[in-house]
């Protein structure tokens, strides 16, 4: 265990990976996601939007296509994650230089969520996407994760960039896999009980300016500490904590 703490304190895995879950959070709630939940888990699991809203739908079939749809856009988050990571892996001896400018895009992508930049406003959706159930769950969830509603895409970028600096194809692998889990866990909790769930969504979307704000603000602040050095040193801190820890007898 003590070997795998040092090897994550080496890039920022411990800071990292509640970031990318937190992420992945912001990206559900966000105004294009959180609205079409319905539909998304209908394109899932083959069944009508006003059955899964009552809920008069075979738990079984729900779970089982939803955690198929996440699992198809968790393979492409992953393998982008992990693109990412491999070329900061080529670029380590410029660290630095990476983590001031991955602060100042993070610092802008949280503008740009929280709608204080006039640009990326639009929305783009797919127009059709068929209702073919269970066994097509996992080719709607790559399509998904392709033409996806770019508002999600300030929160993506956000662990992108850290996977970029982790410099390590498998950690940025593992950052963008759990910002998956972050977007993902909320459809597999909607696919359990969606009639409680559909609450805590009335709950959010009365107040879904509140958090996108709250999103936005936890994004600059990332930023801040990449470009300021305060990521770094926290790292630095962490390092020694771990060379310094031995296991209780």
């Amino acid at each position: 265990m003590q070997g795998w703490i040092e090897s994550s304190i080496q890039g920022g895995l411990l800071l990292a990976l509640p970031v990318a879950l937190l992420a992945g959070l912001v990206s559900f709630f966000s105004p294009c996601c959180l609205p079409l939940l319905p539909g998304y888990l209908s394109y899932a699991t083959g069944l009508g939007v006003s059955e899964i809203s009552a809920g008069r739908t075979p738990r079984g079939r729900m779970v089982a296509g939803t955690a198929l749809f996440v699992l198809g856009f968790a393979v492409v988050f992953t393998l982008t994650g992990a693109t990412v990571g491999g070329l900061g892996g080529t670029l380590l001896v410029h660290q630095r230089l990476i983590s001031v400018i991955a602060g100042v895009v993070i610092i802008g992508l949280g503008l740009l969520f929280a709608g204080w930049l006039p640009i990326g406003q639009g929305t783009i959706k797919l127009s059709r996407a068929p209702k073919v159930g269970v066994a097509m769950a996992p080719v709607l969830g790559l399509v998904f994760a392709i033409g996806w509603t770019p508002c999600i895409g300030p929160a993506l970028s956000v662990v992108l960039s850290l996977a970029f600096t982790e410099g390590s194809a498998g950690r940025g692998a593992l950052l963008a896999f759990v910002y998956a889990l972050g977007l993902g866990i909320p459809f597999l909790l909607a696919a359990v009980a969606f009639g409680s769930f559909g609450r805590l969504v009335g709950f959010v979307q009365r107040h879904q300016r509140v958090f996108q704000v709250v999103g936005a603000a936890l994004m600059v602040l990332v930023g801040i500490a990449l470009m300021s050095g305060v990521w770094d040193r926290a790292m630095a801190e962490l390092r020694q904590v771990v060379v310094n820890w031995g296991t209780p007898i």
